[in-house]
């Protein structure tokens, strides 16, 4: 196996930052009203502003494909051109359509030539995922470089006009014309942007990071789904998919939303992602002692100290002064967290070459995780 080293890494936050008022003035009173959970999320969550693709007018000002084709061009200079790029892995839970694939919409934006391309999909974990397929696409001398890509356009799936039609069935049936907490609870977490890595087979520059190894985990076997979008969850647990519902349902029920089950995620979160970081260190030989930064993606700081606390109870304490978070400054990017929170830790000038970095990214869509372990050179 080559070692696959991290070379680069660049961000893309569209617009201005909307701080927490702007934010139904951005997406919309659904039914002409305030949110009633709103305030309580925020609260919870302590993000004090994000980013969307839309502007003043509330126009779309970048699809997905977009937001990460300026990522990836933010990672190239005279050295290297989106020219040198051979194979292109893009991971996203809102691609802009169902067909083509993410990767190929983005090539088409780049128009660099020919090359390889792959589409990771999945929920925070494709961006991992999509990192992982360049780490062993290099690993295994396929190619020499890869640039890999975590992106999200969620504004859009989260405007109030998403919603008219259930709220106007609602009013229809003469029943509580107001949405259902497992759609409202999203609107409040989630952000647009990109980040983009550029991995080569050489060290290159200040601060390269060479990848030790990437390991990931499922417990789709036992759990039920928690966050989901173009389904809708039975009783039973079970998802029913859109292509199952007449095409008059997809908007009278708000099929393509998405949901998350929150009282699953909060049962299970934590101890799932505990119990893969024990899994993740007795397979690698690792410890607490050997991490000098721990990068968490975390969807709200309510899950902070309970992921703190689940760790003592398991024996794997990581102090605070390891931890680096953006979240209450940048949002919650979806697949995108993990890079741009990379990039504003490379950014800082804190890195000394031996130190080493993890990289942990859950997905409470059906509880995954993904983990990278990395070495400052």
């Amino acid at each position: 196996m080559k070692d696959a080293y991290i070379t680069k890494v660049a961000k893309f936050l569209p617009n201005k930052p909307v701080e927490n008022h702007q934010i139904e003035e951005k997406l919309g009173y659904i039914d002409g009203k305030k949110s009633r959970a709103k305030n309580i999320i925020l609260r919870n969550n302590q993000i004090k502003q994000r980013y969307y693709a839309i502007d003043e007018q509330g126009n779309v000002t970048h699809n997905n494909a977009q937001l990460t084709a300026t990522a990836i061009e933010a990672l190239c200079d005279s050295d290297f051109t989106k020219d040198d790029i051979e194979l292109l892995s893009c991971g996203t839970s809102t691609p802009d359509q169902l067909l083509p694939s993410h990767a190929a919409m983005v090539h088409g934006i780049l128009k660099n030539g020919i090359l390889e391309i792959n589409s990771t999909s999945g929920v925070c974990c494709s961006g991992m995922n999509a990192l992982k397929y360049g780490y062993m696409a290099i690993g295994t001398g396929q190619v020499n470089n890869a640039v890999c890509t975590g992106s999200e356009r969620v504004s859009t799936w989260t405007k109030a006009e998403f919603y008219e039609e259930e709220i106007g069935h609602l009013k229809a049936l003469e029943d509580n014309p107001m949405i259902a907490f497992e759609k409202d609870f999203l609107r409040w977490m989630l952000s647009d942007g990109s980040g983009a890595m550029l991995l080569e087979d050489k060290p290159r520059g200040q601060n390269a990071l060479k990848i030790e190894w990437m390991q990931g985990f499922s417990y789709a076997h036992e759990m039920e789904t928690c966050m989901y979008a173009g389904a809708e969850k039975m009783k039973n647990g079970e998802l029913k998919p859109w292509s199952e519902y007449h095409p008059e349902e997809w908007t009278r029920k708000s099929v393509f939303a998405i949901k998350q089950d929150v009282k699953l995620l909060g049962e299970y979160i934590l101890v799932k992602g505990v119990n893969s970081l024990k899994k993740v260190f007795e397979k690698h030989g690792i410890g607490p002692d050997d991490v000098d930064y721990y990068l968490p993606h975390i969807s709200s700081y309510f899950f902070k100290k309970g992921l703190y606390e689940e760790m003592k109870k398991q024996g794997l304490e990581l102090p605070w002064d390891k931890w680096f978070l953006n979240l209450e400054h940048v949002g919650n990017v979806g697949s995108a967290s993990i890079y741009i929170m990379l990039e504003e830790l490379v950014a800082s000038g804190r890195l000394k070459k031996g130190q080493k970095i993890l990289l942990s990214v859950p997905e409470s869509a059906r509880f995954s995780y993904t983990y990278a372990y990395l070495t400052v050179c």
